[in-house]
């Protein structure tokens, strides 16, 4: 179903580590020529580290992992890519549409495709305010149902971090923050909330992912990264900036899949492109992170 590039087929074929990563980011998550940018640079941090990017969506109706130069400027210029949970990727294709690829749908996609490290910004999880609106991310289903480790920079800020965490307690998804003893906050190194696990290197985390298969556990693992300490925008100064754009968001009465991308597109304006700056900041120091990991748990598979 899923259609791999020559480079991510030769390397899937031969072993060799392979890491995924998602483009509603590119779509939806950045502002243009700052996401091709991005997009470009974050592929080639995974190569210089030894292992193949594969960013993944859906063009033409195709599901595709592994995308040209000109297929990136695709999604991060044209205006018509639809955001694509996994609730969405039956109609897209059957339409035969371009969709950018959340964190859920680039799960389903990776683990079909046979790639088990994919590399993201920051998680979706349980919305503010949801005990009202059941307004939970899909992102915190398919970690229930879906063996990839996700590499991220912790929980979006703009969600409710503790719950969030129950949620992914509750589905029995192993969650390890690495170098820290507290889990990340997507724009500041703290949250507040204790790491459930801590792990201090690469290789004990590869071992942890190799353990959790071996134990027949078929949930995702999420790796949290805190940003890095001096990229960061401490969660003092955040805090204001985060209800500001949720009190717009309110006013404007925004709802569903546009709420994300309408509250980051509100915290960059808010900051002056601060929280543009850190967010590239992290998926940077995230792809550092995915591929040595990457490349690690293909030597424990050797």
């Amino acid at each position: 179903m899923i259609q791999s590039n020559d480079e991510v087929r030769d390397a899937l074929a031969e072993g060799r580590p392979v890491v995924a990563l998602e483009s509603t980011i590119i779509s939806h998550g950045m502002p243009y020529p700052d996401n091709v940018a991005m997009a470009t640079e974050v592929e080639a941090i995974v190569r210089e580290a030894g292992a193949t990017p594969a960013t993944i969506a859906v063009l033409g109706g195709v599901p595709r992992a592994g995308l040209s130069e000109a297929d990136l400027d695709l999604l991060a210029s044209d205006p018509g890519v639809a955001k694509v949970s996994v609730r969405d990727l039956p109609h897209v294709v059957a339409r035969r549409g371009h969709g950018a690829t959340t964190v859920a749908a680039t799960m389903r996609l990776a683990a079909l495709a046979g790639i088990d490290v994919f590399v993201t910004g920051g998680l979706g999880g349980v919305h503010r305010g949801a005990p009202e609106t059941f307004d939970v991310s899909a992102d915190l289903t398919e970690l229930a149902v879906t063996p990839v480790t996700v590499v991220c920079a912790g929980v979006k800020s703009i969600l409710d971090i503790g719950l969030t965490l129950e949620v992914l307690e509750t589905n029995g998804v192993p969650v390890l923050v690495h170098g820290s003893d507290e889990f990340p906050a997507f724009y500041s190194r703290s949250s507040g909330y204790a790491a459930p696990s801590r792990s201090d290197s690469v290789d004990e985390l590869a071992a942890t992912v190799a353990a959790a298969r071996a134990l027949g556990m078929a949930t995702g693992i999420v790796v949290a990264n805190p940003v890095p300490e001096a990229d960061e925008i401490p969660a003092s100064e955040i805090g204001a900036v985060i209800d500001q754009a949720l009190a717009d968001l309110d006013a404007r009465g925004i709802g569903g899949k546009d709420v994300t991308p309408y509250l980051l597109g509100r915290i960059v304006e808010l900051t002056g492109g601060a929280s543009l700056a850190t967010n590239i900041a992290l998926v940077k120091s995230n792809a550092r992170l995915g591929a040595a990991l990457a490349v690690a748990y293909a030597a424990t598979r050797g």
